[in-house]
Parts: structure tokens; sequence; C-alpha cells
């Protein structure tokens, strides 16, 4: 790597600040760390609507757009909502009581499971209906589990440490939640290197944490993978955690020159300091047949556009292909409401760096691509080789393609389709399954085959898996196996407020239908159609109000922000 044009003093300057400062945020008492915490709220709050805005203007679009709901919910309110989370571990621990309810750990067919969503009242009332579910490695007991959570602040012995966060170009509150999982999770003080793409949230990070930054148990760097690079390698920087693409980590791992290859191949990284990933892949929904009603496709429509379309695709988690029954009655039926919804939505464009050779790629392999609206959203129906290249690489932005498989049965059906997930597509960080209750009753088994067999770090059934990464509780990464010479989606998990070690996945479930009609379809909730559909009427108005209220919860919010969800 040339460093010749890099000021290389001005960051080791920052690693020598920030590392002479990590022995005094060890010494922090919990009370200490708790109070920093509730600090942080109001200055989200405060810092809010101009870190959204920021991030609308620079995709292409108006703070006041439709599409700028998505600015909210994946910069403040999730921000919001993570240290929501680690408030309420952490005072459970400082009242006493151990960070998990001894009701919410159980063993199931010889494994054990952690419900972790809801955890608060609040949970309950705002994601009626909506549940998660972490499973631990395979050999891991109740018992074990519970002595284990929370280690950081039950005895376990850590050292100062300073960790190298690099950060994500794509969605605004990465970046703050990887550091406040370092800075929480493991102990470590941050040096956070903003990407290139979206530095301009730089300025409302430093606000938000700026009692972090002033006490030298954080700071923020600008550059790009030159300064990643020395950073990565520096003696006085102790752990990385990256949330990127396998190239990224690869080229850190093992370098870019020649020899690069063999350095893997031999296993002879240039780094052997601790690394953990967060690095993406290409995402399923499995559709499984069922009666679906006409209501029924509309809306599982709208929630699949969303997992596609949510910030133009640019999600590590972004849905890419979507495995229907090659027989079933409802597979046309449900094609069509997907272009229905994907005509209506309002114009954008998919604003990533490469995203327009990317997506001219994908026109260009295939003859049946579908192009709508305003010509960027492009649906390959009938995707038959599976050494396609949407099935075998990340397109990284708003194209979608559609694998049938065979199966008259959803039993049949469901094994064709979780062999094709586990064995063909690359990555495991996250999955989402659609089966109507009714076929979920009849087909139980199969079911619950389909969700222990599915090897991915997040599972979303009737849920898309990217809620995974919003609710702090949930730990978020890749299915354990990866290995710095096969990285795939990652090593690793961050957020999971519970700090749980050993973790294998975590199960998300939503209704499968909205309130009130879930009272037909066998799943009843509260739940009105979620803010975060990209066909939410008053997605904007709602988020605003759920990010204040997540960051101060009082119940006179509560009209005004029920008000909003119901007329999306």
């Amino acid at each position: 790597m040339n460093t010749s044009a890099l000021d290389t003093s001005s960051l080791d300057r920052t690693v020598v600040h920030v590392r002479g400062n990590a022995e005094s945020w060890s010494t922090t008492p919990l009370s200490g760390r708790i109070a920093l915490l509730e600090r942080l709220q109001p200055r989200i709050v405060a810092r809010a609507a101009e870190m959204a805005g920021a991030g609308a203007l620079a995709k292409g679009y108006g703070p006041d757009s439709p599409w700028a709901a998505e600015d909210w919910i994946g910069g403040p309110w999730a921000l919001a909502q993570n240290i929501a989370a680690y408030l309420h571990v952490l005072r459970r621990i400082a009242s006493g009581r151990d960070p998990l309810a001894d009701r919410t750990v159980h063993e199931e067919n010889g494994r054990t499971r952690v419900d972790v969503f809801p955890a608060t009242g609040w949970d309950s009332l705002l994601l009626n209906g909506f549940t998660a579910q972490v499973w631990m490695r395979p050999g891991v007991t109740a018992e074990q589990t519970r002595a284990c959570a929370a280690g950081e602040y039950r005895g376990r012995e850590g050292s100062p440490a300073l960790a190298l966060v690099l950060g994500a170009g794509n969605v605004a509150a990465i970046t703050a939640l990887d550091i406040l999982h370092k800075l929480y999770a493991e102990g470590q003080v941050v040096i956070a290197k903003m990407n290139p793409v979206n530095a301009y949230v730089r300025p409302h990070l430093e606000y938000v944490f700026s009692e972090f930054v002033e006490r030298g148990w954080l700071s923020f760097v600008d550059g790009g993978a030159a300064e990643g690079g020395y950073l990565s390698r520096h003696e006085g920087v102790d752990a990385i955690h990256v949330t990127g693409s396998d190239r990224t980590h690869d080229a850190i791992v093992w370098g870019t020159d020649e020899d690069a290859e063999q350095r893997r191949r031999d296993n002879v990284p240039l780094i052997t300091k601790p690394f953990s990933s967060e690095l993406g892949g290409v995402s399923p929904c499995i559709v499984v047949p069922g009666p679906w009603s006409d209501a029924d496709f509309r809306f599982q429509a709208e929630h699949i556009v969303t997992s596609k379309m949510n910030n133009s695709g640019h999600n590590c988690i972004a849905l890419q292909i979507l495995v229907l029954p090659r027989d079933w009655d409802g597979t046309e039926r449900l094609l069509d409401e997907i272009r229905r919804v994907l005509r209506e939505l309002p114009p954008r464009t998919d604003y990533y760096p490469g995203a327009a050779d990317r997506l001219a790629s994908v026109q260009a392999a295939h003859s049946t691509a579908e192009a709508h609206s305003d010509g960027c959203r492009l649906l390959v129906p009938d995707i038959t080789d599976h050494d396609d290249p949407l099935v075998v690489d990340e397109v990284f932005g708003s194209a979608l393609g559609v694998v049938r498989l065979p199966g008259t049965a959803p039993a049949e059906f469901l094994r064709h389709a979780v062999d094709f997930a586990n064995a063909t597509l690359p990555g495991t960080l996250g999955a989402t399954l659609i089966v109507h209750p009714r076929t979920e009753k009849a087909n139980g088994e199969a079911v619950a085959t389909a969700i222990a067999e599915l090897r991915y770090g997040t599972l979303g059934v009737n849920c898309w898996s990217g809620v995974g990464f919003l609710l702090g509780f949930t730990p978020w990464g890749a299915f354990p196996g990866h290995t710095r010479q096969n990285i795939g989606s990652g090593i690793g998990f961050v957020h999971n407020a519970f700090m749980l070690e050993d973790v294998e996945k975590t199960v998300l479930r939503a209704p499968f239908t909205p309130a009130p009609r879930g009272l037909v379809t066998g799943d009843p909730s509260l739940s009105p159609r979620p803010p975060y559909f990209v066909t939410h009427r008053t997605a904007l108005t709602t988020v605003e109000r759920l990010t204040r209220f997540t960051a101060a919860p009082s119940l006179t919010k509560l009209p005004a922000l029920f008000a909003a969800a119901l007329r999306g």
C-alpha cells in the first residue's frame, strides 16, 4: 500500500490519543455508562431532522419526500431504538437483576433459544405481533446462555483496547450502531472511519456522540481505502470491524498485490488482530404456496417490494432473489401485484456509486428483464440458470430476480427452496420466509424444519429479515462458519443488546396480514401496515413521531403516533 499521499502523522496522533483514553473508558462504572446513553437520546432528537434531511438530499430527493421516511428509519430512529435496547439491559443489571429474565431462556428439541423481542411493554404495543427469538449454537445450554450474557458487566475480565470501525456507505445508522457495540458490548474505545459515500453524516454523529469525543473515547476520521488500510495495520489498533463487501475484507486481510491469492492459500494474512465483519450476500425471499386472498397478494407484494426498494436496494440485506413455486396458481398473481406496486411508487434513482453500470449489466444479461416506473426498477421474472449473475453475485441495486422451483405441496416446495438457498445463493446474512398461517398450521413440521435448516444469521418469517438490523435486541451478523479465507457474509454479531455469546441465528416473526384482517387469516394482532413499508402513505410523519417517542417514551405522545400509523 502506498502511504506517501497520506497524512499518516494525523492518523498516528488520533490512534495515540484514543488509545490513551482506553483505560478511562474501561474503568467508567455502569452508572456512568448508563447516564451517557441517556444523554444521547435528546441529542438524537435535536439533530434528527438534519440527519435524515442530509441523507435524503444525498440520495436525490427532498426531506419532505415520501422516500425520506427511510432516512429517519435507518438513521435517527435506528440509533434511538438501539440505545433504548442497551438501556433496558443495563438498567436491569444496575438494579441487581440478570440481563435475561428466566422465562425468556428455554430449551426446545435439544436447542437453547432466547426470546429477545418484545422486551418491554412499549415493544408489545408499538410492534404488536412481532417477535424475535435467538437460537444458540448446538450444545450451548440454557444455563450457559444465562451465565455468559452481558459478560462485560458481570465479572468477565477485560482489558483496555482500541477498535477501528470501518463505516458503511449506505445506511446512516450503521457506523453509529457499530460504535455502540464496540463501546458497550466489547468495552473498547473507537476510531470510526467514515465511508466517503456518506461522510455527510459525520458532523451529526459527532454532535450526538460529543461527550464520547470530548473524553477521547471516540474519534471520527474521513478517507478512503488508503486511510482504512493504514489504520487497519496500525500497531496501536487492537481490533477491527467492517461493514461492506467481501472484497473490502479481502483487500485488508490479504492485500491487493500479486501475492494476495497466495497469502490466502497459505493462510498468511497481513493482519492477525481480531476482525469482525458484516458483508452482505444474495438474500432470498421464499414464498410458500397457500390459500391467499386478493388482499393477501396485494399486502405481500408491498412487503416484497419494500424488501427490495428500501434504500433503492443499496442494502446488504436487500431482497435479490424471489423464490416462488413453479406450479402454484398464485405465482403469476403475486408477480402481477409486484409489477403494480413497482409502477405506482414515486420516482427515484439508484444513487450508490456504480449502480447504473450494475443495472445495465443486469439488463444486458437478461432479454426478459422488465423496467418499471422510472426505468431503474428491474424485474427478471424467470431465471432458470442457477449460475445466473443475479443468483451468484450481489447487485446492490434495484434489480429483483425470480427463481421458480418445483413442488405442488408446501412440504415438497420447501425442501427444494431450502436446498437452493443454502447450496446455491452466496452469503448467509438474512433470508425471508412468507407462509400463510393456515398453511403453516397444516404443514407445521415442514415449516419448522425449513426454519431450522435455513443457514442465515437472521431469518424473517412473514417479516423482512432487514428488520432485525433495527431492533437492537436482535444480534446482527452472518450465520456462523465463515473463515477469513472464505469470508462469505462475515464473522461475528453486532447490536445484540443482551450481549449473548455463541449465537447461531435470530428468527423474526411478524403477522402475515395487518390488523384487522389477521382475525381472518389466523394471526390476529394490533399492527397496521408497518411504517417501513414503501407503500405506507404517512410513513414520514409516523417515523418522525416514533423517533421522538423511542427517545423519550410518554403516554401523551401515543395518540398522535397511532393516528399517523393508522392513516398509512
